[in-house]
């Protein structure tokens, strides 16, 4: 829920009369500022965070660059406050100086990019992964790729002993998970070097470790255009899954399949999940009007 900061316009005399000096200053300020999160005018307002977060609101696409006063008098912070917070929030990356202006960071910018990306990737992916578990009765996740880990972006079924234990928002290691280990094959060397770095420890008797046998698994999976796991994140799980590439090769997700080992049959499998993950990439990449059988793997 969002509400916006409410403040009077006085001496009024008739709704036609035309605002000037500060009254159409102010009022111009509140049709300009950002919808500020209800949790911070109550209940948080004294945080930290929700100050931070009323300074950040401050900033809009028509008033993109602030000084602190121009702050001070938008968040009705005490300007001591205002001070502290945005030398911190510069320090952050979430805010930049530029003379005696401010504008959001590249920080801000970064992550802003991607929960958008985020957010376009799970709305073109949700009716086709849908669409799969209906097929394949497996629980079927939708990842990315975050330095060494995965991350859930989606989550759909389940197994009927609640056994798998995944949620959204979620990570696990990418090297022993089917999902990870689909970006990986893809990923860049530094990106690769990097996940080896953090370790390769054996989760169950069956995990892949070492950089040398990890990299002929990920060659494999390159070759074949799925990656297997084959309870090597935890017994009793095994999973199964597809790349989801952009138009440079480079791995932007994953779909996966996921089950007890006798009901994950790889080879039955991987032409449905293919198929969803070819979907979900002409949903992502092209335009409606035309929608070649491009493959994303």
């Amino acid at each position: 829920m969002y509400v916006k900061r409410d403040v009077p316009i006085r001496n009024r005399k008739n709704p036609g009369e035309r605002e000037t000096g500060a009254h159409a200053r102010r009022r111009d300020e509140l049709e300009d500022a950002m919808a500020v999160p209800a949790a911070t005018a109550a209940e948080l307002e004294s945080s930290m965070l929700a100050r931070a977060a009323r300074i950040l609101y401050s900033f809009t696409v028509a008033s993109p660059e602030l000084s602190m006063t121009d702050v001070v008098r938008r968040t009705g912070l005490p300007r001591s406050s205002v001070h502290r917070i945005m030398d911190q929030l510069v320090q952050l990356r979430a805010l930049e100086r530029a003379g005696g202006k401010y504008r959001l960071g590249l920080g801000l910018i970064e992550l802003g990019a991607l929960a958008a990306h985020q957010n376009r990737l799970r709305e073109a992916a949700l009716p086709h992964l849908h669409r799969l578990q209906a097929t394949t009765g497996a629980l079927v996740h939708l990842a990315i790729l975050d330095g060494h880990e995965i991350v859930y972006l989606e989550k759909i079924g389940g197994s009927p002993n609640g056994r798998i234990p995944s949620r959204l928002g979620g990570r696990q290691p990418a090297y022993c998970t089917a999902a990870g280990k689909a970006m990986l094959a893809f990923a860049d060397e530094d990106e690769l070097a990097a996940a080896l770095e953090a370790g390769t420890p054996a989760r169950t008797p069956f995990t892949i470790t070492g950089p040398q046998a990890l990299r002929r698994e990920l060659a494999l999976i390159r070759e074949r255009g799925v990656a297997l796991d084959r309870e090597e994140n935890y017994r009793g799980i095994s999973c199964v899954a597809a790349p989801l590439r952009d138009a440079t090769g480079r791995p932007v997700a994953a779909i996966s399949l996921s089950g007890p080992p006798e009901r994950i049959n790889p080879r039955a499998l991987t032409p449905t999940l293919l198929t969803a993950t070819r979907a979900v990439w002409r949903a992502l990449y092209v335009p409606a009007r035309r929608r070649p059988a491009l493959h994303p793997s």
